[in-house]
């Protein structure tokens, strides 16, 4: 995997983690949060239903209450408890509503819908969860009235259903009256209420999930386009530094091959005039002098020699080594310029590699000559750090300076900054009028090492 693919999956992965960790948190909440409002609707609608029986239980209270109040002037009771089951007989409500009676033995005494059970004892009866249905709704009759939630056969489902009663106690009578209402459309509408809510917080999460991969896709579209953009700007910058490197080869060769004609060479022929002319001389005194003039040639000849194979390569870089080959360079611009050259050099121990001791050779050497021939500066500094990792050199002046981000690099400067990209290190150039010049070049002996 490449660098700029862990970069772009270190990006997209914290966002993807912290995307679906937000969601599954909203998920939760939601979750959560619907079954608190489901559950604050069911009890809302059992309150209403309980309200509903205490106000069913009322109105039969009051169709009942002249009978009762009749008992006190003297009616029978025989006839009193007729009557009351007759009234309470004929009262019904929708499709399932009606009263029931029972006498504190569970005796049932009124039943509409389930005639069959008028008479029995139902003080056993259980219902299809083991509850005791008659005994828990005489107890809470006694205790003044109560609700009592159980499982009783439906009229119109023919089967045992979820039901909530409201009982209370008939005076004189001594019986149990109460009235019913089956809660199992509340279940029905509860459960509709919920496969809503469900739905709803499932369609949140596609859309949230489809959010989140439009913006994953957008961001790896874009760094992708970055990436291509980034590359083809680097392969263009490549092709520069090839091209340029061509070019400065072919400059180069013209040059070496003219120092080479017009110098070595116009010496060397000098000096074959010079043996030709000894030799037809020969004998003579001018002789004599045509062989001095000769070797005076083909001593200029050696010093030019000299002087281009260390235009090529330095012999003392080679000989003695990166900082001796700058010191002598130092010294030389010292004696003869004006400048005041300071110097601190800290190299590693051990050799660079030979590719960056000559680049910095090279550095300095350029910068030298652009600071002997344009700065005007007193003073020169030259620092050299090493590092584990990186080697920096820096070449400082105090002269005349230049506006850096107006004025176009000289050949001079591109050569540097070429010779730095070359090895993959990093050029910098700071400059203002009036402030002197600072160059400085960085190079990572990493990579150099693992190139080599």
């Amino acid at each position: 995997m490449t660098l700029k693919s862990k970069i772009l999956l270190l990006s997209i992965l914290p966002l993807i983690l912290a995307s679906v960790a937000i969601t599954w948190i909203t998920q939760m909440q939601a979750h959560q949060l619907s079954e608190q409002e489901i559950a604050t609707f069911e009890h809302n609608l059992m309150a209403s239903k309980r309200q509903q029986l205490q106000h069913y239980v009322s109105l039969a209270m009051t169709s009942i209450a002249p009978i009762v109040a009749d008992m006190d002037n003297g009616l029978e009771s025989r006839f009193a408890e007729e009557e009351i089951k007759r009234i309470l007989n004929a009262l019904t409500y929708g499709d399932d509503g009606y009263f029931f009676v029972y006498d504190q033995s569970g005796r049932n005494l009124v039943h509409p819908t389930e005639p069959d059970l008028v008479g029995n004892d139902l003080i056993e009866l259980r219902d299809s969860d083991g509850k005791y249905v008659i005994q828990e709704l005489l107890m809470l009759a006694r205790q003044g009235g109560g609700f009592s939630r159980y499982k009783w056969n439906k009229p119109s489902e023919e089967g045992p259903e979820d039901k909530l009663s409201y009982v209370v106690q008939i005076p004189k009578l001594n019986w149990m009256m109460g009235t019913g209402i089956y809660v199992d459309d509340i279940a029905a509408e509860v459960a509709s209420t919920r496969q809503d809510v469900d739905r709803n917080i499932r369609q949140t999460f596609y859309v949230v999930l489809i959010i989140i991969s439009v913006t994953v896709l957008l961001i790896i579209l874009v760094a992708v386009a970055i990436n291509v953009h980034a590359t083809q700007l680097a392969d263009k910058r490549l092709q520069e530094l090839a091209h340029r490197s061509v070019q400065y080869q072919v400059v180069q060769r013209r040059h070496f091959a003219r120092e080479l004609h017009d110098g070595v060479n116009q010496l060397m022929v000098s000096a074959r005039l010079r043996l030709n002319l000894s030799i037809k001389k020969w004998g003579q005194e001018v002789a004599r002098e045509h062989l001095e003039k000769a070797g005076e040639m083909m001593n200029l000849a050696m010093q030019e020699v000299r002087r281009v194979s260390h235009d090529l390569r330095p012999i003392l870089l080679d000989d003695l080594g990166l900082e001796a080959a700058l010191k002598n360079m130092l010294d030389d611009m010292a004696e003869r310029s004006d400048l005041e050259v300071f110097s601190d050099l800290q190299l590693p121990v051990s050799r660079l590699p030979d590719v960056i001791e000559i680049t910095l050779y090279r550095i300095v050497q350029e910068a030298l000559t652009n600071v002997e021939k344009h700065a005007g500066a007193r003073h020169l500094n030259v620092r050299i750090r090493s590092r584990e990792d990186a080697v920096i050199v820096e070449v400082e002046d105090d002269g005349k300076g230049f506006r850096s981000d107006t004025v176009s690099e000289g050949i001079g400067l591109i050569n540097m900054r070429e010779r730095t990209e070359l090895l993959g290190g990093r050029f910098d150039l700071h400059s203002h009028p009036k402030q002197g010049t600072l160059i400085r070049a960085v190079f990572s002996l990493r990579l150099e090492g693992e190139k080599s």
